[in-house]
C-alpha cells in the first residue's frame, strides 16, 4: 500500500502545479502531458497515489499537519508550547484581529486542499476512459471521491463555506462561496456514491491495507452528518459500523497510537507514513515537531498539552489514557519506553542537564536531586508547560535511523473505532436512546478501567463529552466539539471556555494556575482571552484568496 501512496508520478509532473498562495490563479501547467497520459493501469494507479499523497503531505508536510496541530492548540487542551522561538501560531490572540495576518498556516492549508482537489478532479474526469478491470476502475474512482469529499470537508469544518470546484484545472475565478448547507450536501452526495463501489476492511489484501474502505467513508460521513447535527441520520450510518464486526476496539489503550499497531483493527481511517532513508520524506513530522526542545532527537517542542487537561484526566480518575497522552517533566518513566534508563541518560548528556541546572530549578519547583537525576526533563524555560504529547511520541527502539521531520513511520489516525462509539453515543443520547447510548460510551470506558456511567438525559449527554476528550485528545477533534456542541446558557462551549470570563481563561490567570504554565510567560497565559463570539467560531478566509477572486469570495464576519 504505502509504495503506491507514495508514488509520485503524478504530482512530480502530471497535476496542477501551485504554489501555496497561487491556487486559484495559477496557470495550468502540464497540459500537453496529460493529454496521453491515463492510458494504462499503471497510470491509474500512480495517479490514485497522488491523490492519498495529498491527505497530509502534498507540497510539504506544513501544508497541513500545521492546520492539524494548530486545531487543537486553539482549544484548552495544548498550549503553542515553544518560548524560544516566534510564535508562528498566533493562537494566544486567537490569531489577530484583523483578516491577512494569519497568511502563513491558513493559506497553506487552503492551497493544499484545492490542490488535493483538483487531483482527485483530474481523476475523476479521466480514469472512465482507461481500459482496465472494470470493478477496479469503479473502485478507484470511488475511493477518489470519497478523498475529494474529505477534502471538502477539512475545509468546511474549518471555514465554513467554500467554493465547489469540481472541474480539472478550474481557476476559481468569478466563483464565490457555496454556502455550509450546500458544501455539506455536496460531500455527503459523493461518500453515498463512493460506498457501493469500496471494500470492507476485511476485503483488502495485505498490500493495500490503509487503502479507502466503506467504513472509513461511513465514518466521515457520520461525523459529517453530527456536526449538522442530524442525529438520527448520523446513528443509522455509525450504526452500520458497528454492526458490520469490522472493527473493534484494541485490548490495550497504549497500542492505539503504536508504531507497531500501524493500521490495526480499530483504525478505519489512517496517513500512511513510511522511514524513507535519507533519500525520500515519505514519514511523518509530527513526533519531531511535537517532541522536547531540549530532549534526544531535537524536538521542536510545538505543541504542548496544557495542565488543563492533565486535570481532566485527574478528576475522571483516568490514570491509563494521562500516561499514554502526556509526558510530564520529572517523570520517571514513559509509558510504552523499555530503555527509559538510557533515553534518560542519553537526554542529560545531549543537553546539559547538570547541578547548575538542578540548582535553578530546585526552589522555583520543589525538585529534589534523588528525582532530579533518575527522572525525564522537560525543560520549563523552553516549554511553556513543561509537557509533551504521548501519542506521537516514538520509543527509542521503534525510532529510525535519521530521526527528522517526514521520517517517522508513525501512521496518524485520522478516524478510529473509539471515535465511532463516541459519536453513536452522542447521536442516541441526543434522540433520547439512552440505553444505546450508554453501552456505546462504556465499550469506551471499560477499555480504560473505568466504571459503567448510568446517567441519562443532559448528564449522560455531557458524560460523552467528557469522554470525548479524554479518549481523543490530541486527535483534532476537540475544536470542532467545541465550535458545535450547545450548552445550558445557549451558548457554544467554545465561547464558554474562551474569553474574558472563559473557564480556560480564568484558570490559567487565577491563583490555582500550574506552576510550570504560571512561571513560563515565554507564552502568556491569558491565550484565548481575545476570543470573540460573533468572529471565531470559524478560521478567517485567506486575505490572498478574497483578493485574487476580485471580491468574489467573502470573508467570515468579524475579520474584515
Amino acid at each position: 500500500m504505502k509504495k503506491i501512496i507514495y508514488s509520485f508520478a503524478i504530482l512530480a509532473g502530471m497535476t496542477l502545479s501551485t504554489s501555496c498562495n497561487d491556487f486559484l490563479t495559477e496557470e495550468e501547467r502540464g497540459k500537453e502531458n496529460l493529454e496521453t497520459y491515463f492510458s494504462t493501469p499503471d497510470e491509474v494507479e500512480s495517479a490514485v497515489g497522488g491523490c492519498y499523497y495529498q491527505i497530509a503531505k502534498g507540497g510539504g508536510w506544513w501544508q497541513i499537519y500545521n492546520t492539524w496541530l494548530l486545531s487543537d492548540m486553539t482549544t484548552d487542551d495544548l498550549w503553542d508550547g515553544n518560548t524560544t522561538q516566534e510564535d508562528g501560531y498566533q493562537t494566544n490572540t486567537h490569531f489577530l484581529p484583523t483578516a491577512g495576518t494569519e497568511e502563513g498556516i491558513l493559506q497553506n492549508f487552503w492551497g493544499a486542499r484545492y490542490q488535493g482537489i483538483n487531483s482527485c478532479n483530474l481523476c475523476i474526469e479521466r480514469i472512465p476512459n482507461v481500459e482496465m478491470d472494470e470493478n477496479l476502475k469503479k473502485r478507484r474512482i470511488a475511493e477518489v471521491r470519497f478523498l475529494r469529499a474529505f477534502f471538502y470537508f477539512d475545509l468546511v469544518r474549518n471555514f465554513g463555506g467554500v467554493p465547489l470546484q469540481n472541474e480539472y484545472g478550474s481557476t476559481g475565478n468569478g466563483v464565490g462561496r457555496s454556502t455550509q448547507e450546500e458544501c455539506y450536501k455536496f460531500i455527503e452526495d459523493e461518500i453515498l456514491l463512493a460506498i457501493p463501489d469500496l471494500p470492507e476492511r476485511s476485503q483488502l489484501a495485505a498490500a493495500d491495507m490503509g487503502r479507502i474502505t466503506k467504513g472509513a467513508a461511513l465514518g466521515i460521513l457520520g461525523k459529517a452528518q453530527l456536526y449538522q447535527a442530524k442525529w438520527e441520520e448520523a446513528k443509522t450510518t455509525l450504526k452500520k459500523i458497528i454492526d458490520s464486526g469490522e472493527y473493534r476496539l484494541l485490548d490495550n489503550f497504549g497500542d492505539v497510537w503504536s508504531v507497531k499497531h500501524n493500521n490495526s483493527a480499530e483504525s478505519l481511517f489512517e496517513v500512511q507514513q513510511t522511514y524513507g532513508g535519507d533519500t525520500y520524506a515519505l514519514g511523518g513530522s509530527l513526533t519531531v515537531v511535537t517532541g522536547c526542545r531540549n530532549g534526544v532527537g531535537d524536538g521542536w517542542s510545538w505543541g504542548q498539552p496544557t495542565s488543563d487537561l492533565e486535570n481532566a484526566f485527574i478528576a475522571a480518575g483516568d490514570t491509563e489514557r494521562l500516561r499514554w497522552t502526556i509526558i510530564k517533566t520529572m517523570c520517571t518513566e514513559i509509558a510504552g519506553e523499555s530503555k527509559f534508563s538510557e533515553f534518560v541518560s542519553n537526554n542529560k548528556s545531549v543537553c546539559g542537564i547538570n547541578d547548575a541546572k538542578y540548582n535553578d530549578y530546585k526552589d522555583k519547583f520543589g525538585w529534589t536531586a534523588s528525582d532530579y537525576y533518575k527522572g525525564y526533563i522537560i525543560d520549563p524555560a523552553q516549554h511553556k508547560s513543561a509537557r509533551i504529547i504521548r501519542k506521537y511520541f516514538v520509543p527509542l527502539e521503534d525510532r529510525p535511523e535519521i530521526y527528522n521531520i517526514d521520517k517517522i513511520p508513525l501512521n496518524h489516525r485520522v478516524l478510529r473505532y473509539a471515535d465511532v462509539l463516541l459519536m453513536y453515543a452522542e447521536a442516541c443520547a441526543e434522540t433520547g436512546d439512552d440505553s444505546q447510548g450508554q453501552w456505546a460510551l462504556n465499550k469506551v470506558r471499560n477499555r480504560v478501567h473505568l466504571n459503567d456511567v448510568n446517567a441519562t438525559g443532559t448528564a449522560l449527554r455531557d458524560a460523552i463529552r467528557n469522554e470525548r476528550r479524554l479518549e481523543l485528545a490530541h486527535e483534532q477533534c476537540r475544536l470542532y466539539d467545541l465550535r458545535r456542541w450547545d450548552c445550558d446558557n445557549g451558548k457554544k462551549m467554545m465561547c464558554n471556555i474562551m474569553g474574558p470570563n472563559g473557564s480556560f481563561v480564568k484558570y490559567n490567570m487565577g491563583p490555582d494556575a500550574d506552576m510550570y504554565e504560571k512561571w513560563n510567560q515565554g507564552e502568556p497565559s491569558d491565550k484565548g482571552i481575545r476570543f470573540r463570539e460573533d468572529r471565531d467560531l470559524l478560521y478567517p478566509i485567506p486575505y490572498y484568496e478574497i483578493v485574487h477572486s476580485n471580491g468574489v469570495i467573502k470573508q467570515n464576519p468579524g475579520w474584515n
